[in-house]
């Protein structure tokens, strides 16, 4: 049987990732995909793998990730969310570099819903004065 260390749930705008991170050798799989085949950019592979790079784990863990919701950009910042908080929960110690780089505080910043009588959130149809 397989033994979680450490569980974290990340968030980014609608992406919500499960993370489980077990005894390993560096070992990444989201949606039972390698890391790098799931997300399209080397730039997303960089932000989910920033808080093992931060903490020095990156080749002490295997982690395990099931995200959903939003885009490849918000699920690419919840899977980092989720890590840094699972490395939190395994390592005290990893806690103040984590903090420190901005890793375990959840980006709250969310689309703005759209408003009925203009063409979008704030942006308004064309005045037309005659």
């Amino acid at each position: 049987m397989i033994k979680n260390i450490g569980i974290g749930t990340g968030r980014r705008k609608n992406a919500v990732a499960r993370v489980f991170v077990r005894e390993g050798n560096g070992k990444m799989l989201v949606n039972d995909k390698e890391v790098a085949a799931y997300f399209a950019t080397p730039e997303q592979v960089q932000i989910v793998r920033r808080p093992l790079m931060v903490t020095a784990s990156d080749t002490k863990y295997d982690i395990v990730i099931t995200v959903y919701g939003g885009g490849l950009n918000g699920q690419a910042g919840a899977c980092s969310h989720g890590i840094s908080r699972a490395l939190a929960q395994v390592d005290v110690t990893n806690h103040t570099s984590l903090k420190a780089n901005g890793l375990l505080t959840r980006d709250s910043r969310m689309v703005e819903r759209k408003k009925y009588g203009q063409r979008g959130a704030r942006r308004r149809f064309q005045f037309s004065k005659r």
